[in-house]
């Protein structure tokens, strides 16, 4: 059988060198066969068979195709959006994204008659893929070097490059059993210390949440959770992903002999004095290793202040209100990862005062405040929520904070405490106000105990905020309606804006986060609705005939101010 392919299967690029009489087609058959013999792309054969420059190549596919031509020397690497595109799509096929703008993404690549390829970035991306041709071997060359960048810093990273010091971790490295000794100086490996410190600093300077340690059977990565977002940061090479583990898990005092079950541990990273960071830390065994995820907890975001976290005038006017009084019940609902800790952390240090005592029950208390009695729940030891709220209640408390009210016997605890004198703060796990009040009926709670005590609920969703070089979007009116404005509010007052991506936000479009609430005190009316059982729509009618704005509302409250884009309330406040 011929190794020759037949002209009908030549494709792309190299049917249209024949078409235009730039190569026979013998020689292109020839080249387009030694490539899929040897799994490598049509232009690095035909450059290495030397049957044309690349230059040559770029410019005959920017005319043919009708695509701009541009010189990959002119870019600057440390402005591009690298998290745009998958690193293994970008290596393995060979394109590199250059340039977002508002919904469309510019990404190089040598050959635009690859459709395949344009269609699964965009695919991945869910974006307007606008393809710019350049050079092959520069488009290899400056991928290559971007993913470089991961392994050279385990190497090159000078030796005062990074002055941090880790709390503790003389008590942890000396947790170290003696039959450990081996492992335990792998662990103290200096480039890999230098390159963890470096991650850690990385994603406290970028504002992370949280950072993943990934590894997988051909690839280890690490990624950031930046505003809600994952992003790939590095693939440091797989031979070190046990030291890196084994680094994390010694200055978080884990037992780095056992991989075999998860652990949870902390760790503090002191950056200066005046400042310090603590992580959160969590192993998981997975199928090549153990995954690890810390969460970063930074005490400052606990004195923000409530003016920072979004609430609209009224919704802070009436959530003060209720935490002032001497009694009762605030709840703070919404999914994990919506900012429910900040606000409850940021009610706690309004009310702590000299002349208070709060207790606070929390799994695991995430940040540490000063003049509150913090308790870490333990299930295993048999130091739950209720039992925590048990204790307190001999402890003269006034305030009392229970991370979350899982069962009937928690809700029953902190319903009677805030019934006597006590001003009682918690969470639940529910989508909106209304439904929490349902909620803690379907667990056993008896109406009458739900209307005498719970004075006021809080929903919250966090939205990624618009970088300062959002442009105005023009959306169509229908649109605007569909999405819940009414016809009065489209008065031509305000513009909307989107996002359009610049070095500040590194090409996302979005910094940082503000938080769309809906508060809702209890009144008499929606305590009589309760008392007779009603149903969660019947309390959202209610609430918002007394001017209740749910969170689609004041989510499109914030679009109007140009805080957020249409887009992303509707993708946060999709119920």
């Amino acid at each position: 059988m011929s190794s020759i392919l037949p002209p009908s299967k030549l494709s792309g690029l190299a049917r249209a060198l024949v078409q235009h009489n730039r190569l026979p087609e013998e020689e292109v058959q020839v080249i387009q066969d030694q490539a899929h013999a040897e799994g490598k792309n049509f232009i690095a054969v035909l450059l290495a068979a030397k049957k044309m420059a690349a230059l040559e190549v770029a410019e005959f596919a920017s005319v043919t195709f009708g695509y701009p031509l541009f010189d990959l020397d002119a870019v600057d690497t440390d402005h591009l959006p690298h998290s745009a595109i998958d690193p293994r799509t970008m290596q393995g096929r060979r394109v590199l994204p250059l340039l977002r703008r508002g919904n469309r993404l510019f990404v190089a690549v040598a050959d635009p008659s690859d459709l395949q390829l344009l269609d699964e970035v965009k695919f991945q991306t869910g974006l307007a893929v606008e393809p710019v041709v350049v050079e092959d071997p520069k488009l290899g060359a400056l991928i290559d070097k971007r993913y470089a960048a991961s392994a050279a810093a385990l190497k090159d990273l000078p030796g005062d490059e990074i002055e941090l010091d880790f709390a503790d971790e003389e008590a942890a490295a000396a947790a170290v059993t003696a039959s450990e000794e081996g492992m335990a100086a792998e662990v103290d490996d200096a480039p890999v210390v230098k390159y963890i410190q470096k991650i850690l600093l990385d994603a406290i300077n970028g504002g992370a949440s949280d950072i993943h340690f990934e590894p997988y059977e051909k690839f280890y990565r690490i990624r950031y959770r930046t505003d809600g977002i994952l992003y790939e940061v590095a693939q440091p090479p797989l031979a070190i992903k046990e030291k890196i583990g084994s680094r994390i898990k010694v200055i978080s005092k884990l037992d780095i002999s056992e991989k075999r079950i998860p652990q949870d541990g902390r760790m503090k990273l002191v950056l200066s004095p005046s400042r310090a960071i603590d992580f959160r830390v969590s192993t998981l065994p997975t199928l090549f290793g153990e995954k690890i995820v810390m969460r970063i907890l930074d005490p400052s975001s606990a004195t923000l202040g409530i003016d920072a976290l979004g609430y609209d005038p009224d919704q802070k006017e009436h959530l003060l209100k209720a935490i002032g009084r001497p009694y009762g019940m605030v709840l703070v609902t919404g999914p994990t990862g919506s900012g429910k800790t900040v606000s409850l952390y940021t009610c706690l240090n309004i009310l702590n005062e000299p002349g208070i005592n709060i207790s606070t029950a929390e799994d695991p208390a995430e940040i540490n405040l000063p003049g509150v009695n913090q308790v870490n729940v333990n299930d295993k030891a048999g130091l739950t929520f209720a039992a925590a709220l048990k204790s307190f209640l001999r402890q003269d408390p006034d305030i009392i904070m229970v991370g979350e009210i899982r069962d009937l016997e928690t809700a029953d605890i902190a319903i009677k405490a805030a019934q006597t004198g006590h001003m009682v703060l918690s969470t639940l796990h529910t989508n909106d106000a209304p439904g929490t009040l349902t909620r803690l009926m379907n667990m056993g709670v008896a109406p009458f105990n739900i209307a005498s005590s719970v004075i006021l609920i809080t929903a919250q969703r966090l939205a990624r905020r618009l970088c300062k070089c959002k442009q105005p979007e023009d959306i169509p009116r229908e649109a605007l309606l569909r999405a819940g404005y009414k016809e009065a509010d489209l008065d031509g007052s305000w513009q909307p804006y989107g996002p359009v991506g610049c070095e500040l936000c590194k090409n996302s479009g979005y910094k940082g986060r503000v938080g769309i609430y809906q508060v809702m005190p209890i009144s008499d009316e929606i305590s009589r609705i309760i008392m007779k059982n009603g149903t969660a729509h019947d309390i959202a009618d209610q609430a918002q005939r007394e001017g209740v704005r749910d969170l689609r509302q004041s989510g499109l409250a914030k679009v109007k101010l140009g805080l957020t884009s249409l887009e992303e309330i509707e993708a946060v406040t999709n119920e």
